[in-house]
């Protein structure tokens, strides 16, 4: 959960629509995918009307859920998308429709590395061909369904905390968890100076009181019931890996880099490693991105929805060229300079 409503977008200005950039040296260009919090009613819209492989792609979904999807992704309502056992597969089938088209429209568009946030990390494994897309969409559903039913039954709360480092949130989260006995944890690592707490509702009230008094320059509790990438999901765990487990999975065939370990995940075995982990493990973004700018990336490729990604790349290293493929527009400038 990147950026649940737009929060660190709107507090610091980042997520704005990156330059389009001139052609590119795919060997040295990474290709990362959004996860909750980039979603907006009409997502995918237009690229489903301009390429019959994106309609067919929100057609598939269509017909594996046995609902409309795409309806959803197109028209909302917003409280109807937002509902995490709707986003979940939205995102996913929204990522995967715009990177079909872009390697149908430039088969040269092959990453040297790729990576996604949470709930994107999905749409990376579908896109390097380590997960089928069928079984993408039922694995991401059944992730958002169990989800919801672990929020049900432990409600939960995540915080958002500006201007402190991740070292500083992780510290503070143990001291809260040690004065109140309730969990709290580091849940996102997005970017030097955004961290997103997630645990029991007064173990995070307290965490943001701390988190003012070290000097946050904001904490400020984010409106979801759901505590992603902590133990409150624990109970999520035993049904959705029942699912993980009964997943094909195959070697990638760009290398993935984890949210868990920020590492490569080489094959299959690493790969159900990962999902086993990711649901009550903290996202490592910060250190994904440092980890492929030091294997050689130089640009930046969003592939989805919004900019909420390039946003925080360029607050990690804003050297790094950052392209936004969030609308059919910016898809077709950006291949008419390749």
């Amino acid at each position: 959960m990147p950026d649940p409503h737009g929060f660190f977008a709107r507090a610091h200005g980042v997520g704005v629509q990156a330059r389009v950039v001139s052609m590119i040296d795919w060997q040295t260009t990474a290709a990362i995918f959004p996860g909750q919090g980039s979603q907006l009613v009409g997502m995918g819209a237009d690229f489903a009307r301009r390429y019959p492989l994106a309609r067919a792609t929100f057609a598939e979904a269509d017909d594996i859920l046995g609902f409309k999807l795409s309806e959803i992704c197109w028209r909302g309502p917003a409280d109807e998308l937002n509902q995490t056992i709707n986003t979940q597969p939205a995102l996913y089938v929204c990522s995967v429709a715009i990177w079909r088209v872009l390697r149908d429209l430039l088969p040269a568009a092959q990453p040297g590395w790729m990576a996604g946030h949470s709930l994107g990390e999905y749409s990376a494994l579908t896109a390097a061909d380590a997960l089928d897309y069928p079984a993408g969409v039922k694995l991401v559903t059944a992730r958002g369904r169990f989800m919801h039913q672990a929020g049900a039954e432990n409600p939960g709360a995540m915080a958002a905390v500006l201007a402190l480092d991740a070292a500083q949130v992780a510290a503070l989260c143990e001291e809260v968890t040690r004065q109140t006995g309730e969990a709290v944890v580091l849940a996102n690592d997005n970017c030097p100076g955004q961290s997103v707490v997630s645990g029991e509702v007064m173990a995070v009230d307290r965490l943001i009181e701390l988190a003012q008094a070290a000097g946050a320059r904001r904490a400020v509790k984010l409106s979801v019931s759901v505590a992603a990438h902590s133990p409150l999901m624990a109970s999520a765990l035993e049904g959705f890996l029942q699912v993980v487990r009964e997943t094909a999975f195959s070697t990638p065939t760009i290398p993935i880099y984890g949210n868990v370990k920020a590492a490569p995940l080489p094959d299959a075995f690493a790969i159900r490693s990962e999902l086993d982990r990711q649901l009550t493990q903290s996202v490592r973004w910060t250190d994904s991105m440092r980890a492929i700018i030091n294997a050689g990336a130089q640009t930046f490729v969003e592939v989805g929805a919004g900019k909420v990604l390039t946003g925080l790349l360029r607050r990690i290293d804003r050297s790094k060229r950052r392209v936004n493929l969030d609308s059919a527009e910016a898809l077709e400038k950006f291949l008419a300079a390749q």
